[in-house]
């Protein structure tokens, strides 16, 4: 049982590249909801993601919509700086998705508004609008591990697939 990470509608390729070492690194999957901004061929996203591609879990979705409907029975958590909830102060289950907006306009408001209770925050300096999204990821989802007790990886580091 993994975690899982979800970007909406992600703009640059080198923020997807590196989430995706941070997925490969720690065991969560990798959902991509369509438009990119960028081609998954695009260079700069397989170079932020170095060699370690071949040991993530990534899918691509055309709409968030269609990623729900295919994990309906999973606990989905949204991270906005709107939200009123430190992610900290959340438990967060076996199996978690954790989903990020775009770099540059965030998670779309209906979304937020419907799914209120399951907003989460970084909190931060209110003058400054948000923290780089490869950041954020890490953040969150090593949260998400350790409360876990780091059961996706095994005494030695190494990633334990399950």
């Amino acid at each position: 049982m993994i975690n899982h990470i979800v970007l909406v509608e992600p703009q640059i390729p080198q923020n997807t590249g590196n989430i995706a070492r941070t997925c490969a690194a720690t065991g969560a999957g990798l959902h991509l909801i369509k438009p990119l901004g960028f081609s998954i061929e695009d260079r700069y996203l397989k170079r932020a993601g170095l060699d370690y591609w071949d040991k993530v879990l990534v899918s691509c979705c055309d709409s968030f919509t269609e990623l729900r409907e295919r994990y309906a029975d999973k606990p989905f958590f949204f991270a906005s700086t709107k939200a009123g909830k430190c992610y900290a102060e959340v438990n967060y289950p076996k199996e978690s998705f954790i989903v990020f907006g775009k770099e540059t306009a965030g998670l779309p408001e209906e979304l937020l508004e419907a799914n209120r209770e399951m907003c989460i925050r970084i909190p931060m300096r209110p003058d400054i609008r948000s923290l780089n999204l490869s950041n954020s990821v890490a953040i969150v989802l090593y949260e998400v591990l350790r409360q876990q007790g780091f059961d996706s990886l095994n005494k030695t580091g190494k990633m334990g697939m399950e």
